[in-house]
């Protein structure tokens, strides 16, 4: 299991009737501007952007039997093969993994792992 260093950078997620909505009204305004654009050009395998920097979240993660887990609230989940992404490199060098809340479930849109080149 990968331990999470401390970074600076703070993240969160807002839903609005199933949709992702990223609301960066200045308060991530220390977040440098390369790794602002890695996380506004984040892009899932299926085409879908993953959003922006405050709906990304740092995470822990485990590989278990061929897949990525996450603790999403406390409940460690699967990452659905279509959302992890390693072709985009990874400037924050810890594990980020964006998601929603939708009709009572929580789903992962886009996983990168810590080590993603």
């Amino acid at each position: 299991m990968r331990k999470l260093a401390p970074i600076a950078l703070l993240l969160a997620c807002c839903t609005l009737a199933g949709t992702a909505l990223a609301f960066d009204n200045g308060q991530y305004e220390n977040v440098p501007a390369d790794i602002r654009a890695w996380f506004k050009g984040v892009i899932a395998p299926n085409g879908v952007p993953c959003c922006d920097i405050s709906d990304g979240h740092q995470t822990e993660y485990d590989f278990r039997s061929g897949a990525y887990w996450v603790p999403i609230e406390g409940q460690w989940m699967e990452v659905p093969a279509h959302a992890i992404i390693r072709d985009r490199g990874n400037p924050v060098g810890q594990a980020v993994v964006w998601y929603v809340h939708h009709r009572g479930s929580i789903v992962i849109s886009c996983f990168v792992p810590a080590d993603a080149v």
